[in-house]
């Protein structure tokens, strides 16, 4: 009996099926693979993009970022500098305001003694009354160098002494000029030049200046200062020069420069005496025309304020400076919170054996 033939399951065609499906499977593996790969390649494309425009946004974003950082230094400089002008501002307010309570405290205790130099004054007036017998003055209009033409009695700085060979006219044009008062003054020094000349004060001084230079003896010299921190001729180019009075062309053309000089800056009286020191030869009479007391010396501090003992010392190393035996006649204006001025101008009056009047407010 023939042996039963033993069944192999590794048969040739078991193994064709399974190399098959293996060939089936790698083929969909490599279809699924290709498909894959593009759309990975897609995706990464999109993606790509994506970050490019991210990227620049964020380097948009950046450059903002530095214009904003900019801005912000400027706005925060500019705020530490108002920062800092504000508490300047506040620092001279305070001190400003102290100074005002130190003159008001001083205003009483000087009342009295400026009552009594008004008395002084009055009790002189009427002497020289007496003196002169009460007459009228007998000036003759003709005889005066210049003409002055206005309304109202133009008599009241008749009291002035305009004689002598060599005049010198020293005119304050500084800031304090455009006011009565400190804070109506600093306001309209920050006027333009046009305004400033309008002040009624300023337009006092220089129709004053214009009554006296009417009344000079025709056959003197003359010479006219304006001073602030500095002191300058009015006419350009005639420093230390005595121009004659009889050129009345020349007289003219000084008192139209003084009418267009506008006040400003502080008061350096050193620098005006030290001015009439360099004449040669020196004055034998000095018109000065102020409102107060200096706030400057020789050379300009910068300070904005100056209390009333340095100006009185500032006063008395201006006088060092005061050519020897010159009278000094002095037109005091008007001014608040300088109760001192009106002391320390008589005494400078009654030294140099000159003369002090202050016209009313309403002059001329």
């Amino acid at each position: 009996m023939a042996r039963r033939r033993e069944t192999n399951i590794f048969s040739l065609s078991l193994l064709d099926c399974i190399c098959c499906g293996f060939g089936a499977l790698i083929l969909f593996h490599m279809i699924v693979a290709s498909r894959s790969g593009r759309l990975q390649r897609t995706n990464a494309e999109v993606l790509q993009a994506e970050v490019d425009k991210r990227q620049q946004e964020v380097l948009e974003g950046q450059q903002r970022l530095v214009e904003v950082r900019n801005s912000f230094r400027e706005i925060e400089d500019k705020r530490a500098e108002a920062q800092g002008l504000s508490t300047r501002i506040l620092a001279t307010l305070r001190q400003i305001q102290e100074e005002l309570a130190i003159y008001d405290a001083r205003t009483v205790a000087t009342r009295e003694h400026v009552n009594q130099l008004k008395a002084d004054l009055k009790s002189l007036e009427e002497g020289a009354k007496r003196l002169s017998g009460g007459t009228k003055s007998q000036e003759v209009p003709g005889r005066n160098v210049r003409a002055v033409i206005g309304d109202g009695d133009r008599q009241n700085l008749s009291g002035l002494k305009v004689g002598g060979s060599r005049i010198l006219f020293l005119v304050d044009a500084s800031a304090s000029m455009l006011a009565e008062d400190i804070v109506n003054a600093v306001r309209r020094s920050l006027f333009p030049p046009e305004t400033r000349l309008r002040a009624h004060k300023w337009r006092q001084a220089v129709k004053a200046v214009d009554w006296l230079t009417a009344q000079l003896p025709r056959e003197s010299q003359y010479q006219l200062y304006v001073f602030d921190t500095r002191a300058r001729p009015a006419l350009a180019g005639t420093d230390g020069v005595w121009l004659a009075v009889k050129d009345v062309p020349t007289l003219d053309k000084a008192v139209a420069t003084l009418r267009e000089t506008a006040p400003a800056g502080g008061t350096s009286l050193y620098n005006a005496f030290a001015a009439a020191k360099a004449m040669n030869p020196p004055p034998d009479n000095i018109i000065l025309l102020t409102d107060g007391l200096p706030t400057q010396g020789a050379r300009a501090t910068g300070r904005k304020t100056v209390s009333g003992r340095e100006r009185l010392r500032l006063f008395d190393d201006a006088l060092d400076e005061l050519p020897r035996g010159v009278p000094v006649n002095t037109v005091l204006f008007p001014m608040e919170g300088d109760p001192m001025a009106m002391s320390a101008f008589w005494k400078l009056a009654m030294a140099s054996r000159g003369s002090l009047m202050t016209p009313s407010s309403a002059w001329p």
